[in-house]
């Protein structure tokens, strides 16, 4: 049996978190009550909807009163927050006369990761609470008249999944730091070429020069002062970059309070107090850097906080990947990788469906290319290296949240 809850709140946490997450911490129920508590997304059939354009609908299978797989899926006006943009077809629809919101969306919210979009319990029968799952989502979109549905930053997996009940795939890209058993950061840096070793050597002595300190807190120690500061930094970026705050004032201390074990924050101080910061979260599975920002300009400081900081870290703990950001051909040559992303989608309008389609075909070709091009320039030793190619989530560290 499926039902729909609109609000997490209504869900038990702990039997929430048991569904198989895998390394993303994007789904977990904390980091969905963080985003609900501050508003920047709204239980479905509530009068804040409007206020962030994400409403949010829970579809949850049960068996014998116990939970045994679920999706978190959202209702949407606009098309903000996504990553995997539609712009263009929300455009084709327009001048063909289509309407082309609401639309479902089954992905974290202005959260650009991979990870599981069907969640399922150790021990379930995947494919039989799969298909009901993916049964409930197209009826909740036949009952919303929803012109189409996404599944954002699905896993490899999954896309096929999807394909065999009918969403087409879609094909992207981001930069991921994929650890190759190093044992230190210079251990890292030891794999690089000559002079892109010597550049990132450089860049973290300029940008340490100018800084007191650099530290990672995590966030059940993180204080009042810490989390206004982290949200002026996010609120900075992207002001200062033209980009769109998804997160509403209280999402950082609402976080600390709900996801406490995966939440960090890179705190930068200078000058006796506290200049820059960025959201990490980290898992046992992966590292993910998240919303950089600053009051004040230091050259290097965000290459430093946002991406070497991380990379040291994930050495140190020996997590597998480091996720930095959606955005950034400048990862490449400080040794992230190309790396495919996924996304599945089912359009209503037969003859926009096809047109659609046809163009994730083409796309897809030109992705790969892109993929292969950018691993010609990696700045390893051995171009490409170990990861290129690799599944993986997202992040903003490097820019901000900007879409």
């Amino acid at each position: 049996m499926v039902r729909a809850v609109a609000s997490v709140t209504d869900i038990d946490a702990g039997a929430w978190d048991r569904l198989d997450h895998g390394a993303s911490p994007f789904l977990r129920h904390g980091f969905l009550h963080a985003l609900e508590d501050s508003g920047s997304i709204d239980p479905a059939g509530t009068a804040r909807k409007r206020r962030s354009g994400w409403s949010s609908l829970y579809l949850l299978a049960e068996q014998g009163g116990r939970l045994v797989g679920a999706v978190p899926a959202f209702l949407k006006d606009h098309s903000y927050g996504e990553y995997i943009f539609d712009w263009g077809w929300a455009s084709a629809a327009q001048r063909a006369g289509l309407r082309y919101y609401p639309k479902l969306v089954i992905a974290a919210p202005a959260t650009p990761a991979t990870g599981h979009r069907i969640l399922l319990a150790p021990g379930a029968d995947g494919d039989a609470v799969r298909g009901a799952l993916i049964g409930a989502v197209r009826t909740v979109a036949d009952d919303a008249e929803c012109s189409s549905i996404h599944w954002l930053f699905c896993t490899r997996d999954e896309q096929a999944q999807l394909a065999e009940a009918g969403f087409f795939p879609r094909a992207s890209m981001q930069f991921h730091w994929h650890n190759r058993d190093y044992r230190t950061f210079d251990d890292f840096l030891g794999q690089l070429k000559s002079r892109k070793r010597k550049q990132l050597r450089k860049e973290r002595e300029r940008a340490r020069a100018a800084i007191e300190r650099l530290s990672w807190v995590a966030g059940s120690e993180l204080d009042q002062a810490q989390l206004d500061d982290l949200d002026r930094f996010y609120r900075n970026t992207t002001d200062q970059h033209g980009g769109r705050d998804y997160l509403r004032p209280g999402f950082f201390h609402a976080l600390a309070r709900h996801l406490p074990d995966a939440m960090r924050m890179v705190e930068v101080v200078a000058g006796g107090k506290r200049v820059a910061g960025a959201l990490f979260l980290e898992t046992d599975g992966a590292l993910y850097g998240r919303y950089w920002g600053a009051d004040l300009h230091v050259d290097l400081l965000h290459f430093e906080t946002a991406y070497y900081a991380g990379i040291e870290r994930a050495i140190a703990r020996k997590l597998p990947v480091f996720e930095a950001g959606a955005q950034g051909e400048h990862k490449l040559l400080r040794g992230f990788d190309p790396t495919p992303t996924y996304s599945a989608h089912w359009i209503r309008h037969a003859g926009l469906a096809a047109a659609i389609e046809d163009y994730t075909q083409r796309e897809a070709v030109a992705v790969a290319a892109e993929i292969a091009e950018a691993a010609r320039f990696a700045p390893y030793r051995s171009a490409g290296g170990d990861g290129a190619g690799g599944e993986g989530g997202g992040g903003e560290g490097g820019g901000g949240d900007r879409d």
